[in-house]
Formats: C-alpha cells, structure tokens, sequence
C-alpha cells in the first residue's frame, strides 16, 4: 500500500531546521508521529550519531511508548508496541540487499504497523515512493545541533 505524501509534516521537500539537542530533536520527532497517517514509512538518513535514535524515541513517545528506544543496528528491526498500534524500526545499514529485509516478512510486517521507521534504506526507495525521507547531520562546531532536511 502506498501512502501520499502529506503537505502538513514539520517539512516540507526541500525545507530544512536546525535542531538544539536532543529534546529538539525529539520533538521533530513527535511531531512527524502525529503528521504521519497510519500505515506511514519514513525514511531516516544521516550519519552515526546524527539523531536518527533520539528522533526514533520521540516519535514512539508520541505514540505512548514508554520503554527505552535502541538502534536495530545489530537485530535489523525492533517492533515498538503502542497504544495505536505497533511501530516498527528497520536499520538496512548491515544489509547487502533488501531481499534480505523481504525475506524477514518486511511487506507484512509494514502492512500490520501503524509507522514504519527505516534507517540507511536507499535500497528501498523505489518500493515506498511516497514515504518522506528525513536526512539528519551533524553541524560542524557545534555538537549539540543538527541539520535535519527533507529530502522528499
């Protein structure tokens, strides 16, 4: 199922903000939570230590998970049970192609979650050509703040 892109994210294309730690970037998160139509996918781009987690733990928090938000680096997926249903978080990072993913059951899992968060997933893009990308960096000589743009 392909989901249309929404005009009211915190961003649009192209638009970009700069976020001053992590309970800004936290809130960015919360807020594209409440933005993002159930059965979303939204891609996360940045480097290691952009944020990418942190804003992960402010969009589940915003969907009343109450637990502790960790990288999938090493599982591939962490499923987030919330209240309005679950939210499921893919790191591609490790994987070669996203066959691997699929073989995982990803199809079903994103069709049975209320938001699906996948980081490093360029692989995947043609597949949910309507999901908002978010790519976040780091701003040089400041480590607190981080550029987030909206790639699409």
């Amino acid at each position: 199922m392909t989901v249309p892109p929404r005009p009211d994210l915190p961003l649009l294309p192209g638009e970009t903000c700069l976020l001053r730690g992590a309970d800004e970037q936290r809130a960015l998160g919360a807020a594209v939570a409440h933005a993002l139509p159930p059965g979303a996918v939204l891609f996360l781009e940045g480097e290691l230590g952009a944020g990418k987690t942190t804003l992960m733990g402010g969009l589940v928090g915003a969907l009343d998970f109450t637990d502790a938000v960790t990288s999938p680096t090493y599982a591939l997926m962490h499923a987030y049970p919330t209240p309005a249903g679950r939210v499921l978080h893919v790191d591609a990072y490790r994987v070669r192609d996203p066959r691997e993913l699929y073989e995982m059951d990803l199809e079903d899992l994103v069709a049975g979650s209320r938001l699906t968060v996948i980081e490093w997933g360029e692989g995947l893009y043609r597949d949910y050509p309507a999901a908002p990308i978010l790519r976040l960096e780091h701003v040089e000589n400041d480590p607190e703040v981080r550029r987030v743009e909206r790639v699409r």
